[in-house]
């Protein structure tokens, strides 16, 4: 017997370090060859880290949510006579060699999912409940699950018991935003009371919560709101809807108003258009806009690409286009990707007031509300205007409050003064 000591892998060519999310053994633990012993986080993926022997576990030199350069021991191992330490200590769930751990009847480790488990279970509609797992305890390897969709023996996710559908989230734009959030949740469950009902996650819901938790974990939010005066944006737009409608096919709403006076003040201001890269501040070139769409059970943000490019008449059509794309459960990865700057319609919903959760990695996110009309000082006089209030969240590494306040001022400005004369639809 010898003691071994596995490494943190490189799991990625730029990856310098990686983050113990979850230890799947303890020390004193049996293990094989090829059995999953950790899954590890990078900035890139989240993998997981097979034995190299076989042996037991004598020390977990490392603790969940600790994170270690490449290279440094996480764990040692009393191998068993003849074996000798591969020349690749380590390698990723997604590339491991095929060895099947021997039958095991203990299942403690069965509910246990890795995320390229989780995203092809997701991908062909199996539901993980019904598959045997022959990795350790019961868990359910990728291979498990590929040898299942090879056979064509692929058992359909149970129908929810409320709606009759099946619970499934398989959609392309999901799989998109779960291979982007990088980081994993862990989570004690709750206990179940007798009326609860139980709602599976979907897949669009799960790479929500992840990238939300991601965000309010790594970015220091600030906020603040200004209060704009869009009468004249009111007036304007209720004399052209009907010809525009009429003649172009598409409705007129305020939104892509909204959109040009930001996108045009994102311009004035690149310092808002940008992103946290750890040791530097990167001002995306492009201007392109993420678009918060709810549907019936969540919010995706599909992309206006080079909004800057755009006139209020291409905006229109781009924000109908999108919206539909939701509604039809028909957005792509390419319609997700690419955003640099996020805008929330919250007034849709009669919201005047709201402190939205910046869409990572970008720097910002301004929610604008419901406009309302509300009596305002005009000229020492009191006056029925038509108001609304834009909320903005800033990544406070990237941003302060005098930036923001004066790209708040633009965007104010420019929408203040709204007209036939100095705003063309065209």
């Amino acid at each position: 017997m010898s003691i071994e000591k596995m490494a943190m892998p490189q799991l990625g060519e730029s990856v310098t370090e990686g983050t113990i999310s979850q230890w799947l053994v303890s020390v004193g633990d049996k293990v094989n060859k090829y059995d999953p012993i950790a899954e590890v986080t990078t900035d890139k993926v989240n993998a997981e880290v097979p034995s190299s022997f076989s042996g037991k576990i004598t020390e977990l030199l490392a603790s969940e949510g600790d994170t270690l350069p490449v290279g440094q021991p996480i764990c040692a191992i009393d191998v068993e006579d003849g074996e000798t330490p591969p020349k690749d200590l380590i390698k990723s769930e997604e590339s491991m060699p095929g060895a099947a751990a021997p039958e095991e009847k203990d299942t403690s480790m069965k509910k246990r999912y890795s995320p390229a488990v989780l995203r092809l279970a997701q991908e062909n509609n199996i539901d993980l409940k019904q598959l045997n797992g022959t990795g350790r305890g019961g868990r359910i390897t990728r291979k498990d699950v590929e040898k299942v969709v090879a056979e064509g023996l692929i058992p359909a996710e149970e129908p929810n018991s409320e709606t009759g559908k099946s619970t499934s989230g398989a959609a392309s734009f999901a799989d998109a935003m779960a291979q982007a959030a990088a980081v994993q949740m862990t989570t004690q469950p709750a206990v179940d009371e007798a009326g609860d009902v139980d709602v599976p996650l979907t897949g669009v819901r799960r790479a929500i919560a992840r990238n939300m938790v991601r965000s309010k974990h790594e970015i220091p939010h600030a906020w603040t709101m200004i209060e704009v005066d869009v009468t004249n944006l009111v007036n304007y737009r209720n004399q052209i809807k009907n010809l525009f409608q009429k003649k172009e096919g598409y409705k007129l709403t305020y939104l892509p108003f909204f959109i040009k006076a930001i996108v045009a003040a994102l311009k004035e201001y690149p310092r808002m258009n940008s992103t946290w890269a750890g040791d530097k501040i990167i001002e995306k070139k492009a201007v392109s806009i993420s678009l918060a769409v709810a549907a019936e059970d969540a919010l995706y943000v599909p992309v206006i690409k080079n909004a800057d490019e755009k006139s209020i008449k291409g905006l229109a059509i781009a924000v109908d286009g999108l919206a539909s794309k939701v509604r039809n459960n028909s957005l792509s990865p390419e319609d997700m990707q690419g955003g640099t700057f996020t805008i929330n319609n919250t007034g849709s919903f009669g919201s005047i007031q709201s402190q939205p959760i910046i869409n990572y990695p970008q720097a910002a996110i301004l929610s604008i509300e419901s406009i309302v009309k509300r009596p305002v000082v005009v000229n020492n006089m009191i006056a029925i205007r038509d108001m609304v209030n834009l909320c903005i969240s800033i990544d406070h590494r990237v941003l302060d409050g005098l930036i923001t306040g004066r790209f708040l001022a633009r965007v104010k400005e420019r929408l203040e003064n709204i007209s036939p004369e100095n705003t063309p639809i065209y």
